[in-house]
């Protein structure tokens, strides 16, 4: 039978490289992208290209409005998305109050529809900046949680695996590891600020770790400034 998994897929870097481990892996993959109120929907443009060329089974995109809270630069155009700081220790405003707990939550709903094994999440330790729900402590409590909380657990036996292939890489090994595995990252937009054609800002924290991790990688830089 064949083994399925869920893909969490914003478009970004990260994410590419994950569904690219889970299709390596030797999952049927289906890739679920979250319209969350962010700044611009580039990343989700993105998403659809990425899982199609990632030879996704299925590409689900899903609306949940955290915009309505805001509580970070990402859904409210109040605050302004700050540029890179390496002397900064505080977690930026990019911080999405519980973003993961949410998105892992709805993916675990459609993993347990599709009669998915597993789950994927493109985190990464090393460069999350600070971001609490990128640690390895979190995926594992959320998987206790989604062992917890499901039929398909509970009563069919079927426990469901988190799955956190980049959570010990820089973004030099990412890259690496997603060039050796077929990953266009021309098709990803990781910048917070992209505009309309997904060209990034060049700024932000997210364009500083994607630029310095293919310097690192000894690789061309396929993103596109504005």
């Amino acid at each position: 039978m064949t083994q399925k998994a869920v893909i969490l897929l914003s478009g970004g870097l990260d994410s590419a490289t994950a569904l690219a481990a889970a299709r390596a892996d030797g999952f049927e993959c289906h890739t679920l992208a979250v319209d969350y109120g962010q700044r611009h929907r580039s990343e989700l443009n993105a998403s659809q290209k990425v899982s199609k060329a990632g030879g996704a089974k299925t590409h689900k995109e899903i609306k949940m409005d955290l915009a309505a809270f805001g509580g970070s630069s990402l859904t409210d155009d109040s605050l302004a998305v700050s540029d890179y700081d390496a002397q900064s220790t505080q977690v930026p405003l990019t911080y999405v109050p519980a973003r993961n707990t949410i998105f892992l939550s709805i993916a675990l709903a459609f993993a347990e529809v599709v009669g998915a094994q597993a789950l994927y999440i493109g985190v990464t330790a090393v460069d999350y900046s600070g971001y609490p729900d990128c640690r390895q402590e979190f995926i594992d409590a959320f998987e206790r949680l989604a062992n917890l909380g499901t039929v398909a657990a509970v009563e069919e036996g079927r426990l469901l695996k988190v799955k956190t292939p980049l959570i010990d890489l820089s973004k030099a090994e990412i890259i690496q590891l997603g060039t050796k595995l077929g990953v266009d990252y021309a098709l990803t937009v990781s910048c917070y600020q992209a505009d309309d054609q997904g060209r990034a800002c060049g700024r932000c924290d997210s364009c500083h770790h994607r630029k310095m991790g293919f310097k690192e990688a000894g690789l061309s830089d396929p993103t596109r400034y504005q």
